[in-house]
């Protein structure tokens, strides 16, 4: 029988025009491209934990998080079902690496118009819920 749904926490992290991204591994999703994110904890508002995914995922610190929406992402496969809560935040300071090797394989800035495939299901049903072209307004 599957769970009830969990809160995840995704995080657009921008520099410039680009997006970081990480290479799901270890997980669900693996080998999917995702941006930081993951559990919300307990206590924790969704811009903190935006910020502390951010920093053990790609060790980076950012700035300027906001809330930019949700999406509901059914995982038929693994039964598994999520509320991915978006949030927003701008490169603040140090340099994207893989800083969970048990959690990503790669990580790597990249142009909205080029983003690589296959995409992990919630960033997918983010960027097709979009009303505006991507980038303009994330």
């Amino acid at each position: 029988m599957p769970e009830n749904p969990r809160i995840g926490v995704g995080v657009i992290v921008t520099m410039g025009e680009r997006i970081l991204l990480i290479k799901r591994q270890g997980m669900h999703g693996q080998g999917t491209w995702s941006t930081p994110g993951g559990h919300l904890e307990y206590g924790e508002s969704p811009e903190a934990c935006a910020i502390r995914e951010t920093k053990e995922e790609t060790g980076i610190d950012i700035t300027g998080v906001r809330a930019i929406g949700y999406t509901n992402d059914v995982f038929e496969e693994s039964g598994l079902h999520y509320i991915t809560l978006w949030m927003r935040g701008e490169h603040a300071a140090g340099e994207a690496t893989v800083a969970a090797p048990d959690e990503a394989s790669e990580v790597a800035w990249f142009p909205w118009d080029a983003l690589p495939e296959p995409l992990f299901l919630p960033l997918r049903n983010l960027i097709q819920g979009l009303s505006y072209p991507p980038g303009i307004e994330l």
